[in-house]
């Protein structure tokens, strides 16, 4: 389980984040669970859009380009919200709500995935 860290800030934004490369795993993406746990994180590669029908609960999302660059953010994106997404963004990160704000993460910053 990868974790996501800002290392423009030094902040860690997910302490176990896992992977949805595939095309079943990006199209569920975290549709139908009952929560995210804190700490926790959906990496969605390649996509750079999301929307929020059939969840049950509101998500951060941070946007990434090649680079790991943070080219978008949506805090607190409600349940049912047709669309986010960003420009140039090769990445989807979904996290648990007050994930953005706790990690300082703003447009720019680089961010690494590193392997446990």
């Amino acid at each position: 389980m990868p974790q996501i860290v800002n290392t423009t800030r030094g902040t860690v934004i997910a302490s176990r984040a896992e992977w949805a490369r595939s095309f079943l795993a990006r199209l569920r993406g975290l549709m139908f669970r009952a929560s995210l746990p804190e700490g926790g994180g959906l990496i969605i590669d390649p996509n750079s859009s999301v929307h929020t029908f059939w969840m049950r609960f509101p998500i951060d999302v941070i946007f990434v380009d090649r680079q790991n660059r943070v080219v978008g953010i949506t805090p607190a994106m409600p349940p049912n919200r047709p669309y986010a997404g960003a420009r140039g963004a090769k990445r989807t990160i979904e996290l648990p709500t007050g994930s953005i704000a706790a990690s300082s993460t703003q447009l720019g910053d680089t961010l690494e995935f590193r392997e446990n």
